[in-house]
């Protein structure tokens, strides 16, 4: 069974960066749809950035242009680069795996059944 692990969060000011690393465990990730969300006190879980197998992406309006996603198959890894950080960007941060999914259906969490267990990133102002 697949097992993901995510690692990288930490805190940091506004503007600066991280880099969020997913590694899976137990099976190939190269078929699943991999998807990064995230979930703030008070509020539903919501999807951040997404790949597919083909490597085809989707990302949420509020990070398009400041985030990206990537995946080493090789590596059996997923990777979140998120930079120009925001306050509001402050959330527990995790990864999911869904078998054979499409980009488009990559920011829905019903959609998922594979979960890792988070890291938190903090932003200060």
């Amino acid at each position: 069974k697949l097992q993901l692990m995510e690692s990288g969060g930490g805190s940091v000011q506004a503007g600066g960066s991280l880099r969020l690393s997913c590694v899976a465990s137990g099976y190939t990730i190269r078929r699943y749809c991999m998807g990064w969300f995230r979930q703030a006190p008070g509020n539903e879980r919501e999807g951040v950035a997404g790949i597919d197998s083909t490597g085809d992406t989707i990302y949420a309006p509020s990070v398009k242009g400041r985030f990206i996603i990537s995946r080493d198959n090789a590596k059996n890894t997923l990777y979140l680069d998120m930079n120009s950080l925001k306050p509001n960007d402050t959330a527990m941060y995790y990864c999911a795996a869904q078998w054979e999914g499409e980009w488009w259906s990559a920011l829905r969490p019903e959609t998922f059944r594979l979960w890792g267990q988070g890291t938190q990133v903090t932003v200060s102002s």
